[in-house]
This record gives C-alpha cells, structure tokens and sequence, in this order.
C-alpha cells in the first residue's frame, strides 16, 4: 500500500509543476485558480510522501517520489507545454527510469 500513495504522491507533485506551468500562461483570477490547484497539489503530495515513508526507507521514498515528479513533468512539458524531446533529453529521462525502478527492486530485496 505504501508503494501505491507513493506513486500516487508522485503524480501530485507532475500536477503541481502542470499547475505552475499554467499559472504562468494567464492573468488574474485564472492564474490564482491555478495557484489554488498547485497548493492542493503540493499539500497532498507531501502528505502521501509522508504517509508512504512510514513504511518504506525514506532515501528509497524521496528518490522514487522526486524521479516520478522529475519523469512526469519533462513529460507534461513535451506534451502538453510543447518542450524539445531531444534524444538526450529522453536518453536520461529512460535512465532515470531505470533507476527508479532498481531502487524499487532493491528496496523490496
């Protein structure tokens, strides 16, 4: 179960940096409503990440939770914010990837 608020953790902190993104695109009461999303965002984040390091090693919990964020919003930028996928940019995100993965698989050893 820990693994799962953990994921889900993860994916709050892609909506909170989505959310930043947006604000910054708009004026006015738009870009507060963003605000207001990326303050949920953050909020819940943290609270899964704090919850997910009860049970799992926190160096392991923070580096899964941080690459998930780091994958998810180089994602959110290509496709969504239109950001250059160039081949070493995806390179290290398949590595970084990668890492997450081994981490998981060596925390569960």
């Amino acid at each position: 179960m820990s693994w799962i608020l953990l994921i889900i953790a993860g994916l709050f902190e892609v909506a909170f940096a989505f959310c930043l993104g947006r604000a910054k695109e708009v004026n006015g009461i738009t870009a507060t409503y963003w605000y207001i999303g990326f303050l949920v965002c953050l909020t819940t984040s943290m609270l899964l990440l704090i919850r997910a390091t009860q049970e799992l090693p926190i160096g392991t919990a923070y580096a899964v939770w941080t690459g998930i964020g780091a994958v998810g919003t180089v994602l959110v930028g290509i496709f969504i914010f239109k950001e250059p996928a160039t081949f070493w940019r995806l390179f290290f995100i398949v590595t970084l990837i990668v890492s997450i993965v081994g981490l998981k698989v060596v925390a569960s050893s």
